[in-house]
């Protein structure tokens, strides 16, 4: 980061990385509460999460709860190395909307 006067642009397609949908947390909250779960980008808000989501799904978004999650110590050989930090959004969809990722299959 430098001084204040720097804007960073974020593309909608950079905003999102891949949609969380195989965990049993993630299809749980899909199921019950309509809530979707994304890996984001480090450095993006939950304005610009809120945007991409609506821009390329085409659905309303009523709410964005944003978390980091730490990287591990993992074991590489005989040494130890710490995995990357990453960012998970849920997002939650209004009533009678959805997002299916299996569309193409």
């Amino acid at each position: 980061r430098g001084s204040g006067s720097e804007v960073s642009v974020m593309h909608v397609e950079d905003v999102i990385k891949r949609p969380l949908y195989l965990t049993e947390k993630g299809s749980k909250l899909r199921e019950d509460q309509n809530k979707y779960t994304f890996e984001v980008d480090l450095e993006a808000n939950k304005v610009q999460i809120k945007n991409a989501v609506e821009t390329l799904f085409k659905v309303t978004v009523d709410e964005v709860n944003t978390l980091v999650m730490r990287g591990h110590m993992r074991r590489m050989g005989r040494t130890y190395a710490k995995t990357r930090n990453w960012k998970k959004a849920i997002v939650t969809v209004r009533d009678g909307d959805s997002i299916d990722f299996f569309e193409g299959v």
